[in-house]
């Protein structure tokens, strides 16, 4: 994977009225936590990851929002699994994305 397009995502999120609150890796964590994006191996693409914990309904018009903005930047933001944040040892979260 080359360089990731951050700078195009930030302003698609900002562009949707959110924000991120961190980066790690390829994962874009938001300022909630209802979903969370992951970069894929085409730089025009973005998954939309959902927390299993978030209600599908009250997520659903952001996800959209999101999409319609990447549209505008010619980039796609497409569904990806849920996850789950599992604590661990050594008081960290693990996430676990299901099939």
């Amino acid at each position: 994977m080359g360089l990731k397009p951050l700078g195009t995502v930030k302003t698609i999120v900002e562009a949707a009225g959110m924000g991120i609150s961190y980066v790690y890796d390829d994962l874009v964590f938001l300022e909630h936590n209802s979903f969370l994006l992951q970069f894929t191996d085409n730089d025009r693409e973005v998954m939309i990851h959902v927390n299993s914990e978030a209600e599908e309904a009250t997520v659903q018009s952001d996800i959209e929002r999101l999409q319609q903005v990447a549209l505008d930047h010619t980039m796609r933001f497409t569904r990806g699994t849920h996850y789950t944040l599992v604590p661990d040892e050594k008081d960290t979260i693990r996430i676990e994305f299901s099939e």
